[in-house]
């Protein structure tokens, strides 16, 4: 009795609260390296808004999640972010930092970010900065994310699958943002 009291306890709480995650990829190095294991806040958007800064897992718009053919939902300029994410979203599970949020607009110079004509830089984090000429380091194009959308960056500028390639992120496709690290022993700490 004791025993399925605290599964169901534990399912409960990973249903509804905080849910463990492991990283997949490089696109977060620095911040979080590839097998890392994460705790995600699945409630906290209940009660408050996601913010520029917040390292979220949500789920990626169909297609982003095959490798190497991200699809934007709408025609671009290839010197611009894709300023619209295709209708559906994709089953799997994507973690970036949100860059910019809804009413913004987005452009990106060397990798950064430039929002609503200012270059953000890194603030109490580090990034991996794009290669001169690499894929998306250079889109002076600006668009202006939608409302209840979130414009989302890897923060290793040159090998993240984000919202340059795929487009702002519907906010009800979030699923919670990533608080803590508790895997490997010597990773153990907050984000």
């Amino acid at each position: 009795m004791i025993v399925a009291l605290a599964l169901g306890l534990a399912l409960l709480i990973q249903a509804f609260l905080i849910k463990p995650y492991q990283i997949p990829s490089g696109s977060m190095e620095p911040t979080l390296d590839i097998n890392q294991r994460i705790l995600v806040n699945r409630f906290i958007y209940h009660f408050t808004d996601p913010k520029p800064g917040d390292v979220v897992v949500f789920h990626p718009p169909a297609g982003a999640e095959q490798s190497g053919e991200a699809q934007c939902g709408v025609p671009h300029a290839g010197d611009q972010p894709c300023p619209e994410p295709t209708s559906d979203k994709a089953d799997d599970t994507f973690i970036k930092r949100i860059v910019a949020g809804p009413g913004d607009t987005v452009s990106i110079r060397d990798g950064l970010p430039v929002v609503n004509g200012k270059v953000v830089q890194p603030d109490g984090y580090e990034i991996i900065p794009c290669n001169v000429g690499g894929a998306g380091c250079n889109l002076p194009k600006k668009i202006t994310v939608p409302e209840g959308h979130f414009f989302m960056m890897g923060d290793n500028r040159g090998s993240s699958d984000d919202s340059r390639f795929w487009g702002p992120l519907p906010e009800d496709w979030l699923i919670g943002k990533a608080f803590g690290t508790y895997w490997p022993p010597n990773r153990i700490g907050g984000l």
